[in-house]
């Protein structure tokens, strides 16, 4: 389950990503790199953190076809396993990006769909996502970033080999912040969801590589 959990680095600089990804060491294997650390810190910073771990580049490109397949290509010049994209870009955007991301076949692309901040009602926020994981699927994508509320009618629709990725998630009483759409890491694997992200619960224990176990076992006690 370790290589099912994904960490968000979401930290000011290199010094603190760095001390992050040693204090987990491999207790996870991945770590995700939004767009506040890739901003300021830049590729080479990636170099670094994927020594050790896989990494998702979390940049959610939304731009014109050209401009996204571009940005793809160069993501996967970076050496990341996972890069994704916003499927509000439409179809000439994801095929451009899809395109792009097959040159690389140790990357995967994925879509996200609804944000899990997003305050639109559940079954609304179901519908779009269904929507736009199939848009995402018929496109040539990978798969799609998705609450763990949608992740069994995206698996329905488009195919259990479909990779959803799924962040919101909180356990025990954590303080939910802006999040919307949360689930425990049991309650993500148990409804199908391929990988966890988190974030808060993790980089703010007292001690982040317990915390990492802790969500380990809650993931492995749904199987």
């Amino acid at each position: 389950m370790r290589d099912r959990l994904m960490v968000a680095l979401d930290v000011e600089n290199k010094t603190q990503a760095l001390e992050v990804a040693a204090s987990l060491g491999k207790d996870v294997g991945w770590l995700k790199v939004g767009l506040r650390l890739f901003v300021a810190e830049g590729p080479a910073l990636i170099s670094q953190l994927k020594t050790k771990h896989k990494i998702f580049l979390d940049l959610k490109f939304h731009d014109i076809p050209n401009t996204v397949g571009q940005a793809i290509e160069s993501a996967g010049q970076l050496g990341v396993q996972m890069v994704n994209v916003h499927a509000g870009g439409g179809e000439a955007m994801l095929r451009s990006a899809a395109n792009a991301a097959a040159k690389f076949p140790d990357m995967k692309l994925i879509a996200v769909t609804v944000l899990t901040s997003d305050t639109m009602p559940k079954e609304q926020a179901l519908a779009v996502a269904i929507e736009r994981a199939k848009l995402a699927k018929a496109c040539g994508l990978a798969g799609v970033v998705c609450s763990v509320f949608e992740v069994a009618a995206i698996k329905e629709a488009c195919g259990t080999d479909f990779i959803t990725v799924t962040p919101g998630i909180r356990w025990g009483d954590q303080d939910t912040q802006d999040q919307q759409r949360v689930a425990d890491p049991k309650m993500a694997i148990a409804e199908g969801s391929d990988y966890l992200v988190v974030g808060r619960p993790i980089l703010h224990a007292p001690d982040r590589a317990v915390a990492a176990r802790e969500a380990v076992a809650l993931m492995a006690s749904a199987s």
